[in-house]
């Protein structure tokens, strides 16, 4: 017969960020303590609130499961002497299977006797397994921790009482000074102090205390809630799933509300108002069926509907003087030119070993004309984006950014605009700080693409040249995620970008004037390199790009990465076809040979060293590949190779390639090395596993 197990943490308010992460870890380490400790279980429920972390076990088994094995111990001619005495290793052996010596026997193992012990160990009972969960809840980790009282243990927050609960019987654990039992808090100002009778009335004796305990359930009421109010009122109201979740992780008992702020607020752009709403004050923003922004808001209370009106006035009145700080931040900033913003940003530092801001945008601009060039940008869009390139972190120094600095580059866009800029310009400059997440959003514009990369490639190179690469996990200026940035838009873009050819040219272009860019860049080619490639295993295993493919991609004799996304399509869709094998581990023999050859030598292949039709046929149908490449594309390229299959096996069947005359070895060799010169220009192909 099963039970179920509840064990609820009572504790003062998490920060609700960290509640989630929380809940979701206390669940790990119960699953690994009941798995370890050999206690069956059908599932295991959570639940979480600001002041509560909680678990239920189901289907628990009463006890745990009984051991019963053969343990196998030293060999015979080791555990006994010649009489027939049993050795040291022997006895030690049974007194470590707690077993005694006159319950071993010997066995046959791969020829040879050893000794063996039937073992047996009872299972405990699930009471006496479970009070040392209290041991795996102190090894709980947080972001941040803290002392309290003169207690020299931390937590997250200071537990102030313990219910543990294995059906209806209380399981004694104690847990920072804090013994456990069946008594719960309701709601901190509606309920009251409840006892939970049996684990499986936990949901329902809380309730009654006005606290939703089941997160996923207060979710869905909050949602509910508020499409109620969007349905009556005839609103479109976004749920922002990250608002949303925060929200829901500071409540127990939610009730939606509308409050109002005054209309002029809306001269201010909604972008502003709405970061001011959400990161302020947790509230939801309401548009009209234009999906303009208008003067009410969505809060959530934590508690009833009583005197909900007077909640809702108080959350308003709070909302003014954050909508009239942002009313006067943007009024004051609106007053400053742009020339005089990016004159100010000579002075604030984007890094003590690096320089200014300013120069990192002297320095972007020059990238950007090379990265726009290459890419084809047109005149009008080199001329666009040379002004944005120029101006682009304007809005690091207004009053706005500092107040809210996740609105950089929103905000430049809003206030070039306003100062005469084209809508150009101005998109550019709020485009390129995307993405801004692993999955973020993408610039959709050529020029904020192109914008956004030379700015990344620019923070690449500068910070790499001074040293301060990522090290193990430790990535203080996130390069990792602006070389993944760059990644994403190129391969959304579909430009070809040849990694060194384009790294020489910035490079050479920003020692050429080191008093205008402010620095020297020291060689870092094969770094930022290798750096992105690690970039690209990342990108291809969120694919789902077989490990061999992304190898063989990888350690290609090409660094362009558009190409390096083609080849990865190309053969993952051959990989399933019947010729693919054959042809690979044709192509991998001739690479593996080719190793073999005087890569000194040059000398081009001597037909009159031939000496049977099979080196002729191959040699003849390679050339006329060779003669094609450049006009075919990769794709043409690679199905080529793979026809030379039958041509290559002929070949090997018919050819000592290692002959003894050195000559005709050597131009053997080297008619090898120009198929495999060709072939690793494609891909690593001898990486791929196809066996």
């Amino acid at each position: 017969m099963t039970k179920q197990f509840l064990l609820e943490i009572g504790l003062e308010e998490i920060p609700a960020h960290i509640v989630t992460p929380s809940a979701n870890q206390l669940v790990e380490k119960v699953t690994s303590f009941l798995k370890e400790n050999r206690l069956s279980f059908g599932s295991i429920e959570s639940f979480s609130t600001p002041r509560r972390l909680a678990i239920r076990v189901n289907e628990l088994a009463e006890k745990q499961e009984n051991i019963e094995e053969k343990a196998k111990g030293p060999a015979k001619r080791i555990a006994q002497d010649a009489e027939g005495n049993w050795s040291k290793a022997a006895i030690g052996f049974a007194k470590g299977q707690q077993a005694n010596i006159e319950d071993l026997f010997f066995e046959e193992f791969n020829g040879e006797d050893y000794v063996y012990v039937h073992k047996f160990i009872e299972g405990k009972t699930a009471e006496s397994v479970i009070v040392s969960l209290s041991d795996v809840i102190t090894q709980m980790t947080f972001p941040v921790s803290m002392h309290w009282a003169n207690y020299d243990y931390k937590f997250i927050r200071p537990v102030h009482w313990l219910v543990s609960l294995l059906d209806d019987n209380i399981i004694p654990m104690s847990l920072f000074g804090v013994e456990s039992g069946r008594v719960t808090r309701g709601h901190r100002f509606l309920g009251e102090n409840t006892e939970i009778s049996h684990a499986s009335e936990y949901e329902a004796s809380l309730s009654k205390q006005f606290v939703m305990v089941d997160a996923a359930k207060r979710k869905s009421e909050i949602v509910k809630q508020i499409k109620e109010i969007e349905a009556k009122n005839e609103w479109i109201i976004p749920i922002d799933e990250v608002l949303l979740e925060e929200v829901n992780n500071l409540v127990e008992y939610p009730t939606a509300f509308v409050g109002n702020f005054e209309a002029h607020y809306l001269d201010v752009p909604s972008e502003i108002l709405i970061t001011s709403m959400k990161e302020h004050q947790r509230y939801f923003e309401v548009l009209n069926q234009q999906n303009q922004l208008i003067n009410h808001f969505i809060g959530v209370r934590n508690g009833d509907s009583n005197y909900i009106e007077n909640v809702a006035k108080g959350n308003a009145k709070v909302l003014k003087a954050r909508l009239e700080d942002a009313e006067f931040f943007y009024q004051e900033d609106i007053k400053v030119p742009i020339e005089t913003s990016v004159e100010k940003l000579k002075y604030v530092t984007f890094h003590e070993k690096i320089g200014s801001i300013y120069e990192k945008m002297e320095r972007v601009n020059a990238i950007s004309k090379v990265i726009g060039e290459h890419v084809g940008l047109s005149k009008e869009e080199l001329h666009h984006l040379d002004r944005a390139s120029h101006i682009y972190k304007f809005d690091l120094v207004t009053l706005m950014v500092d107040e809210f600095p996740e609105l950089q580059g929103i905000i430049g866009e809003k206030y070039a605009l306003l100062h005469g800029e084209t809508k150009e310009v101005a998109k550019a400059i709020r485009e390129h700080y995307l993405p801004k997440s692993s999955d973020g959003e993408l610039p959709l514009s050529d020029m904020g693409a192109v914008l956004a990369i030379s700015d990344k490639i620019d923070t690449l190179i500068t910070f790499f040249s001074v040293g301060l690469m990522p090290k193990g996990s430790n990535d203080p200026y996130a390069l990792r995620r602006q070389a993944y940035g760059i990644i994403r838009i190129i391969e959304n873009k579909g430009w070809t970008f040849p990694i060194e050819m384009l790294y020489l040219k910035i490079e050479g272009l920003i020692n050429s004037d080191e008093s205008k860019f402010g620095l020297h860049l020291e060689d870092s080619n094969e770094s930022i390199q290798t750096f992105l490639m690690g970039r690209m295993k990342q990108w291809f295993n969120g694919k789902n790009i077989r490990h061999d493919i992304v190898e063989a991609v990888i350690e290609s004799k090409q660094d362009d990465l558009s190409q390096m996304f083609e080849v990865a399509d190309i053969l993952k869709e051959h990989a399933p076809t019947s010729d693919f094998k054959p042809s690979i581990e044709s192509l991998t023999r001739v690479i593996n040979l080719a190793n073999k050859a005087d890569k000194e030598a040059g000398q081009p292949v001597d037909t009159t060293l031939f000496e049977n039709n099979a080196e002729k046929e191959l040699h003849d149908a390679f050339n006329v590949i060779k003669e094609k490449a450049s006009n075919l594309t990769l794709a043409e390229n690679f199905a080529a190779l793979k026809g030379l299959n039958p041509l290559i096996e002929a070949y090997f069947d018919n050819t000592m390639v290692m002959a003894e005359d050195i000559n005709v070895r050597n131009n053997r060799l080297t008619q090898l090395s120009e198929i495999a010169k060709m072939a690793l220009s494609f891909a690593s192909l001898d990486k791929l596993i196809v066996k």
